[in-house]
């Protein structure tokens, strides 16, 4: 019996082995993209699937801890720039199983939706493969610096609520990096990391994307909700489910183009830290 698309994502994303991982997200993301009836694929987006509890598979290293614990290292040196690059990674790797989750956990939604995850899905894939393939040329490796686990605590808090989802895991925290990017590309360079600074520029294109898609899913979910104020609701939701605020300086171009509006750009200036 050949699984759905959806059972699919959640078998990847379970799945600890990181090479299996990505390469499973890659070829499941082409077959879906060649349409709903690829082969003997099918969606089932009315499918019922469980949560399995144990959620997401991942390797035995990094080891996590909390963000404050992390400690901070100088980029005057390979080990420090391995470590910034690590850090990135691992926010790769957590994007990819947050595509996945929403790909699984939600029911019911428009083909688009499910396809537009698996195509993110398998970019982030891609982004973790870069950084990963850099840090090995830097004599280090994913795992071998501790990380932090933001990210999917936040998938975690929003598995109940799909509008909270579109709101704060694409259009907030993957927001904050469309804001990171540059200066994280300003201090590869100036140690003279070129490499990092045109894999940073791949992240950025595509992260916008990411955003956009966000953004789509989350007005549409309001659409669907009958929510007449995006913009109270959102700040509702960040409240809610304790979002970070964003931080300064806020890439507002890269914001416009993944689809925030001028009125939205300036309330997020005046709330950002």
């Amino acid at each position: 019996m050949t699984l759905t698309a959806r059972a699919q994502a959640l078998a990847l994303l379970r799945e600890p082995e990181l090479a299996a991982k990505c390469a499973g997200v890659r070829a499941l993301q082409a077959q879906w993209s060649q349409g709903a009836d690829a082969g003997e694929l099918a969606l089932g987006a009315g499918q019922a699937l469980v949560d399995p509890g144990d959620l997401p598979g991942r390797p035995a290293r990094p080891l996590l801890q909390a963000h404050v614990q992390l400690a901070r290292r100088s980029l005057h040196s390979i080990e420090g720039l391995a470590a910034l690059l690590h850090a990135i990674a691992h926010i790769e790797f957590n994007a990819i199983n947050l595509a996945l989750d929403a790909v699984w956990r939600f029911a019911g939604l428009p083909p688009d939706y499910y396809r537009d995850w698996l195509r993110v899905a398998a970019e982030e894939a891609l982004h973790f493969e870069l950084l990963n393939t850099h840090l090995r040329e830097l004599g280090f490796g994913y795992g071998d610096f501790p990380a932090h686990d933001g990210l999917w605590s936040m998938c975690e808090r929003t598995a109940g609520s799909f509008r909270a989802r579109m709101a704060l895991v694409p259009r907030t925290l993957e927001a904050r990096g469309l804001d990171a990017t540059p200066p994280l590309q300003r201090k590869f360079a100036a140690a003279g990391d070129a490499r990092a600074v045109e894999i940073l520029d791949i992240l950025l294109r595509d992260e916008i994307g990411h955003v956009a898609v966000g953004n789509r899913w989350y007005h549409w979910a309001c659409e669907r909700d009958g929510v007449a104020d995006r913009e109270a609701d959102f700040a509702a939701l960040c409240q809610q489910y304790q979002a970070p605020r964003p931080r300064k300086p806020l890439n507002l171009g890269a914001r416009a183009l993944a689809g925030f509006s001028a009125q939205e750009l300036a309330h997020l200036e005046e709330s950002a830290q």
